[in-house]
């Protein structure tokens, strides 16, 4: 998100915390997902953090049918389902080591439908439209971000 951010002239550190914060509920909810989203949307109010920010952890889960309006809104609900496919095709590198993955093996990864199955490609795919991004430069900005946190993400092999 911070790397959107950047990208698209925005406030580095309001996108990064949106992105840091959006699976908040996750524990609480993880037995009942439908609530996923709202649940964390609501303890970010309690705690006051930004309108913006808790309305884009509102709209970033499609079950809630809820439509991205904004930047940081079109980009959460986009970059959600890229980085969990990154991340699974890291993990099927001999290396397991993000830094050897390229944006050809993501796109690769990206072709094959029995591949991470839960990284919901139509989503990914609305990068062109929501973003006025191609595949191609999404994916890219998206792996070099989290190249650049590898150590913190735990994928160094």
């Amino acid at each position: 998100m911070r790397a959107l951010a950047r990208y698209f002239k925005e406030d580095e550190e309001k996108w990064g915390l949106a992105g840091l914060l959006h699976d908040i509920d996750y524990e609480k909810v993880q037995d009942d997902l439908s609530q996923h989203s709202l649940t964390g949307a609501k303890m970010l109010e309690d705690l006051g953090l930004d309108q913006d920010i808790c309305q884009a952890v509102k709209v970033h889960n499609e079950a809630h049918g809820i439509f991205p309006e904004n930047l940081m809104e079109k980009s959460l609900f986009a970059t959600d389902p890229l980085t969990g496919l990154i991340v699974a095709a890291t993990l099927v590198l001999p290396s397991r080591r993000i830094k050897d993955l390229t944006p050809e093996n993501v796109l690769n990864r990206f072709k094959e439908k029995s591949f991470a199955k839960g990284a919901n490609r139509e989503i990914i795919k609305k990068c062109q439209d929501l973003l006025n991004l191609k595949l191609e430069e999404f994916v890219k900005i998206g792996l070099e971000a989290m190249q650049e946190i590898d150590i913190d993400l735990g994928l160094v092999g």
